[in-house]
């Protein structure tokens, strides 16, 4: 069974580097494509991102069905924003350029083209991102880095056990699809994607019910072990700062910093290729 999202140690330099080091890379990229519409500053992000990905040789089946859950959210956003406010790329670009009309109140512009196109690339700035980082990390590497600069060792450890449950949680999806198929409930590509959607629906509360089963057992383990007494703790798993670790994270602080003096130097955010 593939495991998705899921930690698999592998000898590339990516996985090497401090659980830290991946958590500033991965904060400051978010924040920054969150910052920004400038469409130039965000298709180089969107190279970087795919080069890094290639570099920490992800396979295409741990992330193919989060990315289809993506991709379904994303165009969705994408259609809302044009029923809801088919003119505020005009607004943003103060220009109006239609290109053919829709229906009453909805012309297609290319001024909403364009915003809608940079809606879009931002999606590809920042999932590759969150996939690099939760399968080249290992869990338990990361809650030692975290603790390591500051962050409480309670936190550290949850942050940990989150990471380290979602291939359970994976695990319990497949094991109740798998019953609900044997008891003759299509929930394969066979089915119709609305009946997919609504069959895959109906898993939720028993994977939520046994979600709050297994934290409950892992809490009361916990506590018979006396976690949380003591102010400080040893690790096993943790790293230290290697000299590439600090490339990574002086790379990231001048490429985020470059791109965001880069996008307000005019004082807009937004990139306007209609002036």
């Amino acid at each position: 069974m593939n495991k998705l999202l899921s930690y698999k140690e592998k000898n590339t330099w990516i996985h090497h580097l401090s659980g830290i080091t991946k958590l500033i890379f991965f904060l400051l990229w978010c924040i920054t494509s969150a910052m920004t519409y400038d469409t130039r500053v965000l298709l180089i992000m969107i190279a970087v991102t795919l080069v890094i990905f290639a570099i920490s040789k992800t396979e295409w089946k741990q992330i193919s069905s989060v990315f289809k859950v993506v991709l379904f959210f994303m165009i969705l956003n994408v259609v809302a924003i044009f029923i809801l406010s088919p003119y505020q790329g005009c607004e943003i670009y103060g220009s109006r350029t239609v290109i053919t009309p829709l229906f009453a109140g909805h012309d297609l512009t290319s001024e909403e083209l364009f915003y809608l196109f940079n809606v879009v690339i931002k999606y590809f700035t920042v999932t590759p991102a969150i996939f690099i980082f939760l399968v080249t990390t290992d869990p338990s590497e990361f809650a030692a880095s975290m603790n390591g600069v500051g962050v409480s060792y309670t936190i550290s450890y949850s942050v940990a056990i989150a990471l380290r449950y979602i291939p359970d949680i994976q695990d319990d999806f497949h094991r109740i699809r798998n019953a609900q198929e044997a008891r003759g409930i299509e929930m394969s590509s066979k089915a119709k994607l609305v009946e997919r959607i609504k069959r895959t629906s109906s898993i939720i509360f028993p994977l939520l019910f046994s979600t709050m089963d297994r934290i409950d057992v892992v809490s009361n383990a916990m506590e018979l072990r006396g976690f949380g007494k003591k102010k400080k703790r040893t690790w096993y798993a943790q790293k230290k700062l290697r000299t590439m670790d600090y490339v990574v994270i002086i790379f990231t602080v001048v490429f985020c910093t470059a791109s965001l003096v880069f996008t307000y130097y005019d004082g807009s955010r937004f990139y306007n290729p209609f002036l």
